[in-house]
């Protein structure tokens, strides 16, 4: 599998592979999204996912990231439907180079009490107003390919 690389590196910063996975999960319409906000202020919007913690699989890492950022109790289906990796620098400044594996993801029920990350919130929208919302060029890739993969289902 050919996988696309987004993001630009910036001079002088490292780009260690991370291996992340993140999570297309659909209720009613509209997918749900991640909204995190920053302490300086801004944000950005993603969607639920993060990096893998050591032993865990792709798709573990899918269901616990889900659940820690936006409380949402998911299964990650099968191997994940696509792959890319994008450079990124998070607001505290260190860089990495994520290394995403995207999943359909079936929602079993709200879980709030699984919610950890107070700088991220729920939010649910269209997949067609996901693609412009999301910051990150590798999200909106993924759900472009998740769209034509449920076209074609």
């Amino acid at each position: 599998m050919n996988v696309p690389q987004f993001g630009e590196p910036q001079a002088g910063l490292s780009y260690p592979d991370r291996p992340a996975a993140f999570v297309v999960v659909e209720r009613d319409g509209k997918i749900a999204v991640a909204r995190v906000t920053f302490a300086s202020g801004g944000g950005r919007l993603d969607l639920p996912g993060g990096g893998l913690d050591p032993g865990e699989t792709a798709a573990q890492a899918a269901e616990r990231e889900c659940g820690e950022e936006v409380g949402l109790q998911v299964v990650a289906q099968g191997q994940g439907f696509t792959r890319a990796d994008h450079f990124f620098v998070n607001e505290d400044g260190s860089s990495v180079n994520t290394r995403g594996t995207f999943f359909t993801a079936r929602l079993v029920a709200a879980a709030p009490q699984l919610k950890i990350e107070e700088d991220h919130a729920l939010e649910w929208m269209t997949p067609h107003e996901a693609l412009t919302a999301l910051d990150r060029d590798s999200h909106v890739w993924a759900v472009a390919a998740w769209l034509r993969l449920r076209a074609r289902a």
